[in-house]
């Protein structure tokens, strides 16, 4: 008997009211998802659960009754749907989403892209572990298998008997547009390069300043990569003898990732590389676990910092913009880490330098991700603020002195007015 699902086999797999869960990124199942909506007059009362949606869609625009979005991480497909109000967005730290949509989802399905199925039976999710690697054997998977999607390593192997059915789709995955790497960032990223050592394990986050980190690491050896994004420039420094993992506390000689997001080259990095292991992102990015890397180094960004040290990373402007992801994950795993180092990087100022990021209060309507006491570093192009068991003085005084020299004057003075300056 195949598994091999028509349109209206996928259609009647699905119950009134069911909570549907679906991948990150390159996850994202295209073919699935048209059929849902193509056929959503038979659906009732649907809800489709996802961090960082790709593709724009109807029901994600809310013109699909019988369908609906919950967001988890928004993107650009799905950032001004939130700002109108027309979509749900649940506050989160990665690491919890899993035991977060046991808690308060149905848990119905799961429907993601996969590698084709092996001599085993075994298809893998690919560039994916995430939060849905851990429903597997638990929970029913409907899957859309695609010939582009590398097989890969890890805890992200499913057999068919687990699923419920297939369909098929073969199309390109869908790569990350690198942003181009200014000035700016490489200064900051040249200030984090001094504190890297030979055998450190990385995490690095989404961006130009990581982009720039890596393209300064191709001298270092033995470094390691635990990281809940797989970023495009690992494949550069394993090719160039940095990355071996040799050095790892846990899972050593392994590159560790619950997900990744490139290029073709990534893609095909990762494809059948016994090296590179996905989890799920309820290891990966739980602060117990990050902190078992004793030298764990991890880098990420912000748009906004007060005096106290908050960092506003999922708005701007006072408008949301993405969600927490794993950042404050990391920032409390490094501090667990014996000799854990936590960055937190932003170019001083926006729209031309007539703007300053770091600022007395945040912007009316800001969010703060990393809280005044999980901050390690705040790395600008003027250098780096070491904030960790530092007093509310000593910190405006830090921070003041990488912001752009034109607002040090007005933010020292605005500090000592509102009793934060001894």
């Amino acid at each position: 008997m195949t598994k091999k699902l028509s349109p209206q086999e996928v259609i009647e797999l699905i119950e009134s009211k069911a909570d549907l869960i679906v991948p990150i990124a390159n996850g994202e199942p295209v073919r699935l998802l048209d059929i849902l909506e193509e056929n959503a007059a038979q659906l009732d009362g649907v809800k489709i659960h996802q961090m960082l949606a790709l593709r724009s869609r109807s029901y994600i625009q809310g013109e699909i009754e019988q369908l609906r979005h919950v967001s988890y991480f928004l993107s650009g497909a799905t950032r001004k749907v939130y700002q109108q109000a027309k979509m749900e967005l649940v506050p989160n730290n990665f690491h919890e989403v899993p035991r977060m949509l046991q808690k308060v989802t149905k848990m119905s399905m799961v429907l993601t892209v996969a590698s084709p199925m092996d001599k085993h039976g075994y298809f893998t999710l690919g560039t994916q572990a995430d939060y849905i690697a851990e429903f597997i054997g638990k929970v029913p998977f409907i899957l859309e298998v695609n010939d582009h999607m590398p097989r890969t390593y890890g805890r992200n192997q499913i057999h068919i008997s687990q699923i419920a059915g297939y369909v098929e789709h073969h199309a390109p995955l869908s790569e990350e547009k690198v942003p181009e790497v200014s000035d700016k960032d490489l200064l900051i990223a040249s200030t984090i390069i001094q504190d890297i050592q030979d055998g450190d394990t990385l995490q690095i986050g989404i961006g130009a300043v990581p982009n720039a980190v890596i393209s300064m690491l191709k001298d270092h050896r033995h470094l390691g990569i635990h990281t809940e994004m797989l970023p495009d420039g690992v494949a550069k420094l394993v090719a160039a003898g940095a990355v071996d993992g040799s050095r790892k506390f846990t899972n050593p000689g392994k590159i560790v990732a619950t997900f990744a997001f490139g290029s073709k080259n990534l893609y095909d990095f990762i494809d059948d590389n016994p090296a590179v292991e996905f989890l799920p992102v309820s290891v990966v990015n739980d602060p117990r676990e990050i902190a078992k890397e004793k030298n764990i180094v991890s880098i990420n960004a912000t748009t906004e910092v007060d005096l106290y040290g908050q960092c506003a990373s999922e708005t701007v402007g006072g408008k949301y913009y993405s969600s927490s992801g794993g950042q404050i994950d990391f920032a409390r795993g490094v501090r667990f880490a014996e000799n854990g180092k936590g960055y937190i990087c932003m170019a001083s100022t926006a729209k031309n330098d007539t703007i300053s990021r770091i600022n007395l209060q945040l912007t009316p309507g800001s969010v703060v991700t990393t809280g005044k006491n999980d901050v390690d570093n705040i790395v600008t192009e003027y250098g780096v603020a070491r904030l960790h068991g530092v007093s509310i003085s000593e910190r405006v005084k830090r921070l003041a002195a990488i912001a752009h020299p034109k607002f040090r004057e007005e933010l020292l003075f605005d500090a000592k007015k509102h009793g934060l300056l001894i």
